[in-house]
């Protein structure tokens, strides 16, 4: 699951530097040049979704979701287990949600175009809903078969100041 992590961690890499370049032009084109560009809003709109559920992801895997600990964190043993299996399951009901209908979302609109990109379909632009769900799925397996739950995140990968 590790080369999966670094795909998307370089997808969603790559996805915020695309928008961080796309942007500014578009505030270029529209302010000093005076003529708007059409395409960079659209563009960073669908970037941005694939930022979103492909981060969503790798938080999952990286314990860096949100999390409320007070009831696992007073449980332990086989009360414990037993939550984070729970909790487990309801990830897996949310992502095959995800995958299923994501999925007939995507073949539902694969017809439609998006009007800034008459090249790209809008069932393209959902791509990312069964995807992020699928990799949230390896994820959540490799959680399961480890039993790795309730699990504080490595230090190394939170980046951020700590709050005291």
């Amino acid at each position: 699951m590790d080369w999966l992590h670094r795909l998307c961690l370089g997808l969603c890499g790559l996805s915020l530097l695309v928008i961080s370049l796309i942007i500014p032009w578009g505030v270029y084109s529209r302010y000093v040049m005076g003529k708007g560009s059409h395409w960079p809003e659209p563009l960073a709109i669908l970037l941005m979704i694939v930022l979103s559920f492909l981060s969503a992801a790798l938080c999952y895997r990286d314990n860096l979701h949100i999390g409320v600990m007070v009831l696992p964190n007073r449980l332990q043993g086989a009360a414990r287990l037993a939550l984070g299996w729970l909790v487990e399951l309801c990830m897996l009901a949310t992502n095959l949600f995800m995958l299923v209908y994501g999925l007939a979302l995507v073949q539902t609109t694969w017809n439609q175009t998006i009007s800034e990109f008459p090249i790209i379909s809008v069932g393209l632009s959902y791509m990312p809903i069964p995807v992020g769900g699928t990799i949230t799925l390896l994820f959540l397996v490799e959680r399961l078969w480890a039993g790795r739950f309730f699990e504080k995140a490595n230090d190394e990968i939170i980046t951020a100041s700590p709050v005291e």
